[in-house]
């Protein structure tokens, strides 16, 4: 379980979700059908399920390890959902820092929310930078086409140097040892990760020179210089070729998003970033250019000993039909400074009447640290 210090200085900075193809690890298990259309939130370090449709319906699907010391797993951060919705990714740190902190490879069983339960088929890990090591936070996810894998660890939370890292896995994911390519170091708290239609990769920073970056393909097809991964970092890890390292701030912060930390894309092609410290979900076109906010505080509102009534949006996701799901932190302004309350964290949505976002709807609350979501919408 995280310190109390580790999640106050956690609380400032991180924070999304991606959808997509899980080809290379995909599972046999139920093949003739998938499950009910779905939502996935990490919490308390347990995985929360909702039904889209109903989401006053939901469960436990995997209890943290202080619920259950024998079977359960301490989940936290972006969950990414395969197509067929048999398999899933998340940040998985159960015992940390023995075993390491990584990304745990999850098999789905059962089809409708009440009767869901997940077993673990892989743990990914890796080295990270600095005094990380031993108090690592996994947290971003996403799938390149070809069912390669793209994670983020935040690294430094609050302060020190950007040791933020993206990291590429290389198929089979649910092996003994996956392999993989370190393809940044030195990411600002590095949050949540979208993956476009091109590959594209979209990954969150939320200090140290924050905003929105992109690396662009070609990636790495191998942990070695043949395959484009051929310096080391200084763990002695693969480290991408640095002449096949393309990366570009395309949204800098401004004073709407001020700490990015999760981003979706919208059917129309523009972006979603949610900023968990004053409270805000905002809209960019693909250029950049800021469109409008679907998500502030009421006018008047301050955070102090009380979150705002609208949440403290960290990671987001987006069904089909556009509707928002964000996790709430629940952030307010303690003794210590800002940090979650105690169980003030909520599950909520934005949906949309003649496109205007409507006022938030809240479907779970009295929750520790909901810092993640993952939409299943097949």
């Amino acid at each position: 379980m995280r310190s109390e210090i580790r999640v106050v200085l956690r609380a400032l900075v991180i924070g999304l979700v991606a959808v997509t193809t899980l080809n290379a690890c995909g599972s046999d298990d139920d093949a003739a059908t998938s499950p009910e259309r779905l939502l996935l939130v990490p919490e308390g370090n347990r995985l929360w399920g909702f039904a889209l449709d109903e989401p006053s319906r939901q469960q436990v699907v995997i209890p943290s390890a202080n619920d259950d010391p024998a079977n359960g797993r301490d989940i936290n951060g972006q969950v990414c959902i395969s197509a067929d919705g048999r398999r899933f990714i998340a940040g998985e740190d159960t015992g940390q820092p023995d075993p390491p902190a990584g990304w745990g490879v999850f098999e789905l069983h059962g089809d409708m929310v009440g009767e869901l339960s997940a077993t673990q088929v892989g743990k990914l890990t890796v080295s990270f930078q600095g005094a990380t090591q031993d108090n690592a936070e996994p947290y971003g996810c996403g799938f390149l086409s070809d069912g390669r894998l793209v994670t983020t660890d935040v690294g430094n939370q609050a302060v020190g140097p950007p040791t933020g890292q993206l990291i590429l896995w290389f198929p089979p994911l649910d092996a003994p040892n996956p392999r993989s390519c370190k393809l940044d170091v030195a990411i600002g708290t590095a949050n949540g990760i979208f993956v476009d239609e091109n590959d594209n990769v979209y990954v969150a920073s939320a200090r140290a020179d924050p905003g929105i970056y992109r690396y662009a393909p070609p990636f790495p097809t191998s942990d070695d210089a043949a395959g484009g991964c051929g310096r080391m970092d200084e763990s002695g890890a693969p480290l991408v070729t640095e002449d096949l390292l393309n990366k570009e701030k395309v949204f800098p912060t401004d004073n709407n998003i001020p700490t990015p930390n999760g981003l979706v894309r919208t059917a129309d092609g523009n972006f979603l970033v949610s900023s968990i410290i004053n409270g805000v979900i905002a809209e960019y076109d693909a250029d950049g250019t800021f469109v409008g906010r679907i998500l502030q505080p009421p006018a008047g509102e301050t955070l102090g000993d009380e979150p705002y009534s609208t949440g403290t949006p960290l990671g987001i996701g987006i069904d089909k039909q556009g509707t928002v799901y964000y996790a709430d932190l629940g952030l307010i302004i303690g003794p210590r400074g800002p940090g979650p309350g105690p169980r003030t964290g909520t599950v909520r949505r934005i949906r949309f009447a003649d496109g205007e976002p409507l006022p938030p709807e809240t479907f779970l609350d009295g929750l520790s640290f909901p810092d993640g979501v993952g939409v299943f919408d097949p």
